[in-house]
């Protein structure tokens, strides 16, 4: 006897689609069935015609608490996830304060308890004094992240010596260092050559070349200690190409986010503001070359870098381009806008599965639950009516930053349902049962 059955879907892995029923059982997959084999459940949900995902692993989120819940806070950030089909979000540590120790990780996850309408796993950065880092790796956070540049000076490693030193300091602890590369002497110098207070200022002190450096020094230190390095979002021909061929020296992965396959640094003229982030938008040369390595496969995870602000904050008036608060929100539309990347036929259901879920999952260390439709793994299950679309609206946006980047694209699919640990959590665009998620936490 089951809990629920889904009958009549089609459930696609990253591995490939089979027909299939799924029997849920305590919040897990209990079983795979042919389909129309008999099963008893409590309770039955018809998805004939339509597509059975896991949910989505977003590994790379900013929910802005504690310190900033003017810009977004738990519940306003998990219940974007909820419409947009993340069902495990991995938290970045830049809040106010940075989770830097046992004491700050425990708090945060403290607060977050009761409050979540996903699941939430936690990252938290190193510093320059991290004395007590076995105390905060017995939290199990999902990741250590280690930042090259733009960062306070306490939290910055702006050298390959430095890079390299707190890696080697790291591997034996087993965990996955995210490492965001930029260089910190190209924003420096950048700064003092140029006078312009605009875009162009902004586009030439985060240039293709400080990525590239950055993803190389990041491969090459973790060649040299051994360490498993995720390295944060890249955008620029130069980075895909020097990913391209440094990847095969160390166990490293890379990710990039939608926005950057959308966007490029012509729209600052148009949106301004609301696509202020860095790395900043490249040319259109540099989307298509990002485009066909998320096509060949290249790319190991799709992140949104979700990092919303409030309306006030992104619409003040500021001195320069680069002062105006970078970020915007996405965790809402990641599925939307991956659906028009597969009727674009830059990548298939099961690619789109593999670099939303199945990899983000094994990366952080959530692989045994999360990831994939399988017996055993929790029943995170999305089901999506290929046949519909959406139209994205800033008026229907979760987010504190009450806007999307995509207002008015018209996107392929429509998600009908979304299920959390076996609870229907989301029913045609309504979240119906709220604060069902959990603190999750890494392994090994």
């Amino acid at each position: 006897m089951f809990d629920t059955l889904i009958t009549g879907g089609m459930v696609v892995n990253a591995s490939g689609q089979l027909p299939a029923d799924i029997g849920i059982l305590d919040g897990r997959v209990a079983a795979l069935l042919a389909p129309g084999e008999p099963a008893m459940a409590r309770g039955f949900i018809n998805a004939s015609g339509k597509k059975v995902l896991p949910g989505l692993v977003d590994a790379h989120v900013h929910l802005r608490e504690p310190g900033m819940t003017q810009k977004e806070d738990f519940e306003s950030g998990t219940h974007a996830a909820a419409l947009g089909g993340v069902t495990t979000i991995l938290d970045m540590p830049t809040d106010d304060p940075w989770t830097a120790t046992a004491q700050q990780l425990s708090a945060k996850m403290a607060s977050a308890a009761g409050r979540l309408n996903v699941d939430v796993g936690f990252q938290a950065v190193v510093s320059k004094n991290c004395d007590r880092l076995d105390d905060l790796l017995a939290l199990s956070p999902v990741s250590l992240e280690l930042f090259t540049a733009d960062v306070p000076v306490d939290y910055r490693f702006d050298s390959l010596d430095a890079v390299t030193e707190m890696l080697r300091r790291l591997v034996g602890t087993g965990a996955v260092i995210g490492v965001s590369p930029g260089d910190q002497s190209i924003l420096e110098g950048a700064g003092v050559r140029e006078r312009s207070v605009g875009v162009p200022a902004f586009l030439a002190s985060r240039p293709p070349l400080a990525e590239a450096g950055g993803i190389a020094r990041a491969v090459l230190a973790a060649a040299e200690t051994g360490a498993r390095v995720h390295v944060r979002q890249i955008n620029s021909r130069l980075g895909v190409e020097t990913w391209r061929r440094l990847q095969s020296m160390a166990d490293v992965t890379v990710e990039t986010t939608p926005q950057n396959l959308f966007f490029t640094s012509e729209d600052y003229e148009t949106e301004g503001a609301r696509l202020k982030g860095s790395p900043p938008f490249r040319g259109r040369d540099d989307v298509a070359a990002l485009r066909l390595a998320v096509s060949e496969g290249l790319i190991t995870i799709m992140a949104t870098d979700h990092a919303p602000h409030s309306p006030a904050e992104k619409s003040a008036v500021y001195g320069s381009f680069a002062d105006i608060p970078g970020g915007m929100p996405g965790l809402q539309t990641l599925l939307s806008v991956m659906l028009d990347l597969v009727a674009e036929e830059v990548l298939g259901l099961p690619d789109l599965v593999r670099i939303c879920a199945y990899n983000p999952a094994h990366r952080f260390g959530l692989g045994r639950s999360k990831g994939s439709i399988a017996v055993g793994r929790d029943a995170d299950i999305l089901i999506v009516d290929m046949d519909g679309s959406v139209v994205i609206t800033n008026t229907e946006q979760a987010s504190r930053a009450a806007y999307s980047p995509y207002h008015g694209r018209r996107t392929a699919g429509r998600l009908t349902d979304v299920f959390l640990r076996g609870a229907r959590i989301v029913k045609d665009g309504t979240l119906i049962t709220p604060s069902r998620g959990q603190v999750v936490r890494g392994a090994t």
